[in-house]
């Protein structure tokens, strides 16, 4: 029961997160790491557990998704699945051993990202004159990248929008959003068919990140924008802290 608690829980919080701002994986990696699951099945299972969230996001942005009249959706698309599928094979191959080295970079890296992301976002923005517009060339490390891990993807994506030329931020989101979700279908099929998601976790945290998802907007209204950003940055420094310290000890 407190296992079922503490799922059904991070998978709320990890849904408010997504649908707020961005750093869910912060949340509902961890809390399966400490319900017993092993470090590569608790990243897939993770990942399983935000598609719902990322299919509610491209829907309530379908309109935005559909004025993008420049951007060759069906190829972003294609080439986002092709890099998701590379990355979450190339999560197979990794040994739980190997991942659980990685993990606390991997964590400290996206947080870092999501707190800094106005200057990552402007520094991005310098480079909008030698990178291609739609580029395969950037898509495809960064899809790797989510296929691989999850958390911190959306505030990458964003990140190389902007190096696009993009700036509707709705459009931006809408793009985010659907990228994330075909990903995240792909992952989902190649996790399944290794056999690497623990079904009954991913089944009671995605539950929660519904839940989380759909009384997001309305937690947004109510707290500053700021302090969620420094909310989400602790949890994110916090649980990368937690994770070097059980890399130390060997745990």
């Amino acid at each position: 029961m407190l296992d079922f608690a503490l799922l059904l829980f991070a998978g709320i919080i990890a849904g408010i997160m997504n649908a707020v701002a961005g750093g869910g994986t912060f949340v509902s990696f961890p809390a399966l790491v400490l319900t017993g699951v092993p470090p590569v099945a608790a990243n897939a299972t993770s990942t399983v557990a935000a598609l719902p969230g990322y299919l509610a996001s491209a829907i309530g942005f379908r309109g935005d998704i559909r004025a993008l009249k420049d951007a060759p959706l069906v190829k972003l698309s294609l080439w986002t699945v092709i890099g998701g599928a590379m990355g979450s094979a190339l999560l197979l191959v990794s040994s739980n051993e190997a991942f659980a080295l990685l993990v606390p970079f991997l964590l400290l890296l996206a947080t870092v990202v999501f707190y800094w992301s106005g200057p990552v976002r402007a520094f991005a923005s310098r480079w909008r004159s030698v990178v291609t517009p739609f580029g395969l060339g950037t898509l495809l490390p960064v899809a790797i990248y989510g296929g691989y891990f999850n958390g911190g993807l959306g505030i990458i994506l964003l990140a190389l929008f902007t190096m696009w030329g993009m700036q509707d931020l709705h459009q931006m989101n809408g793009l985010k959003s659907w990228l994330s979700f075909a990903l995240s279908v792909m992952s989902l099929a190649i996790f399944a068919v290794a056999g690497k998601i623990v079904w009954g976790p991913a089944a009671i945290m995605s539950v929660g990140t519904i839940m989380g998802g759909y009384v997001g907007p309305a937690v947004s209204r109510r707290i500053p924008l700021q302090i969620l950003r420094l909310s989400i940055a602790a949890v994110g420094f916090g649980m990368a802290a937690i994770f070097f310290w059980r890399l130390i000890k060997g745990v």
